[in-house]
């Protein structure tokens, strides 16, 4: 009798197992479905960005976001026939709020890298950008090898890091044996200004610009860099039909002047792809 109680336990606890299992492997399918179908199909696009990267995206003395890529997206959303929301984001945490859904696109001057491509898909690139050392005017740095041993400052999880990390040997006589990081290009500006770091390294749009507001006789830019790069939009991983539509919709504003038009309202001139 006793086998007998101990053979029946055993298949019942067997069959409720297996039950189990079953209504898990269903779960992903319930809750995974909204995030696979494409954003071609929503009437609105959720835009993740750095509120503080000026010329491409940043508040106005009104608070209002602007800049040439958010005159870019409103063009681009229009063209697709789509209403555009922005939403600032921690730019640290970009791809995470991608992969979640709270955002449709990363677009401020994202980086195309190899490290990147594993993580999102990108659009055609839009825009070119270097790396670029920026100092005061007065300083002794005169090229990279002269950062040995400073305090360098650079955004947390940007490009910039990345860059430098590729020169290992130089990344690491850093003072600290890495780069200094704050949240946003801003802060780390204004860290140089009054001397708690040596040099800042970011993209040459960003520094350009403040440049252009704070006076180039307060600054100097080093004639060596980290390197050119590209700017792309990133997309949700496999979402090919948005980013299909987005190349398609980007060429036909190249073709139609509307690129030229917002890249020289920006720039001056045409620095567009």
């Amino acid at each position: 009798m006793k086998k007998l109680v101990k053979k029946l336990f055993t298949i019942s606890f067997i069959g409720l197992l297996s039950l189990g299992l079953a209504a898990c492997s269903n779960t992903p399918d319930n809750t995974t479905s909204d995030k696979a179908s494409s954003i071609v199909d929503k009437d609105t696009w959720v835009i993740g960005l750095d509120d503080t990267f000026a010329p491409l995206g940043f508040r106005d003395i009104d608070g209002n976001l602007t800049g040439y890529d958010v005159d870019l997206a409103t063009a681009m959303c229009k063209k697709l026939g789509k209403e555009v929301t922005l939403q600032p984001i921690d730019w640290s945490m970009k791809e995470a709020e991608l992969s979640a859904g709270n955002i449709d696109l990363i677009w401020n001057g994202y980086t195309i890298t190899p490290e990147r491509k594993e993580k999102v898909d990108f659009s055609l690139p839009y825009l070119d950008n270097k790396q670029i050392v920026v100092v005061l005017a007065d300083s002794s740095i005169q090229s990279k090898a002269d950062l040995a041993g400073k305090k360098i400052g650079a955004q947390s999880e940007s490009s910039a890091v990345t860059a430098m990390e590729k020169e290992t040997e130089l990344y690491k006589s850093f003072d600290g044996g890495k780069a200094t990081t704050y949240e946003d290009n801003n802060q780390a500006l204004m860290d140089l200004d009054i001397g708690r770091i040596d040099a800042v390294v970011a993209d040459e749009v960003v520094i350009r610009y403040y440049i252009s507001l704070k006076g180039s006789d307060k600054y100097r830019i080093l004639d060596e860099d980290f390197g050119a790069e590209e700017y792309g939009v990133g997309f949700r991983k496999g979402d090919t039909s948005a980013v299909e539509a987005f190349n398609e919709a980007y060429n036909d504003l190249k073709e139609d002047g509307t690129l030229t038009a917002i890249s020289e309202k920006w720039f001056g001139s045409d620095v567009s792809k």
